[in-house]
């Protein structure tokens, strides 16, 4: 095969791979790229190294998506197969008959590559909407910030991240194995959001330090000479959370992904980015940074306009070069920078 042909093949290779581990949808997968690739082969090798690169791979076999997905994976791939007229792929087969015989769980797995070597792998709800909540699952804005943020290490290194509406957690685990915080804190309203959250950051390798907003308790009171970053999950609802509680979190940075999703939620998240500037005036002034799909201009609208209101500054962050995660490439994502 002529090298220009073989970074092809390795880059529908690569594509079937982020997709397959991060459970995207079978549209978004290379599949005429494949068929082509498949006319032009004289032998199965292509399809065995995409079998390896998803239903066989360590992380998959680990941590496994959705039964239905890996099923219909592997009946399009069947079908790609059969359609170029080639011998018949045991392997397929045996495969797609093994998953046949699997049980669908409540809960599946989704595992992102990072530029390190390394991975993070959530485990996530097989609803989109569960238990009346959208923090279960992970958005594509998420997966905007987290890549930005990857970029952007210095931003967060040896610093106090706060996370509000940290969802599924894919974003600050991310921040967390790559950008060296010194301490992180994971923050939801939903206990059962929390519950799960709490699941993720253990399955991933990291250490929980004791839920509080305490001052007196808090982690960044205490020496910490391990490399990994302090992490801490805190429950916090927007509309209650106090000036006291904020401020005990005492943070450099806080993020947040997707979370301006309707006028009520982007109220609520104003105000609390109000709480937070106002008791935090004997710091240094924390940035914050807010990254969302632009699903309806007007809501976004709202979110400047209620930002300048309250006198808190805003910038657009510039575009970031690199595409580590799959996501729907023509959604139109933004990231604002606030000075607190």
């Amino acid at each position: 095969m002529a090298p220009e042909e073989t970074a092809e093949a390795e880059s529908v290779l690569q594509s079937f791979e982020r997709r397959f581990l991060a459970a995207r949808t079978l549209r978004s997968f290379p599949w005429q790229s494949l068929e082509e690739k498949l006319r032009d082969s004289s032998g199965p090798e292509l399809l065995l190294n995409i079998l390896q690169k998803t239903v066989k791979h360590p992380l998959c076999v680990k941590h496994p998506p959705s039964v239905k997905y890996v099923r219909c994976f592997l009946s399009e791939l069947i079908r790609k197969h059969e359609a170029v007229h080639m011998e018949p792929l045991d392997e397929l087969y045996e495969a797609l008959a093994e998953v046949l015989m699997a049980e669908e769980p409540t809960q599946c797995h989704r595992s992102y590559l990072l530029p390190s070597g390394d991975s993070v792998t959530l485990s996530e709800s097989t609803a989109i909407v569960s238990h009346g909540t959208t923090g279960l699952v992970t958005w594509d804005a998420a997966l905007y910030l987290a890549e930005w943020a990857i970029e952007n290490p210095a931003t967060f290194a040896h610093r106090t991240v706060l996370e509000l509406g940290s969802g599924a957690g894919l974003t600050g685990l991310a921040i967390c194995k790559t950008c060296c915080p010194s301490t992180y804190v994971f923050s939801d309203c939903h206990s059962c959001v929390l519950e799960q959250l709490r699941g993720n950051i253990l399955l991933n390798g990291l250490s929980l330090e004791p839920d509080t907003t305490d001052p007196e308790r808090h982690p960044g009171h205490n020496a910490h000479d391990t490399e990994s970053p302090r992490v801490t999950v805190a429950q916090l609802d927007w509309d209650v959370v106090t000036a006291p509680e904020l401020a005990a979190f005492r943070p450099d940075v806080i993020i947040a992904a997707d979370v301006l999703y309707c006028p009520e939620t982007v109220m609520s998240l104003v105000r609390v980015l109000q709480r937070l500037s106002a008791c935090l005036k004997d710091q240094q002034a924390p940035e914050a940074y807010i990254a969302f799909t632009v699903r309806s201009p007007e809501t976004c609208w709202l979110f400047t306009n209620e930002l300048g209101q309250t006198g808190i500054p805003w910038e657009a962050v510039p575009h970031h070069n690199q595409k580590l995660f799959p996501y729907e490439e023509h959604l139109d994502m933004a990231i604002l920078k606030l000075i607190l």
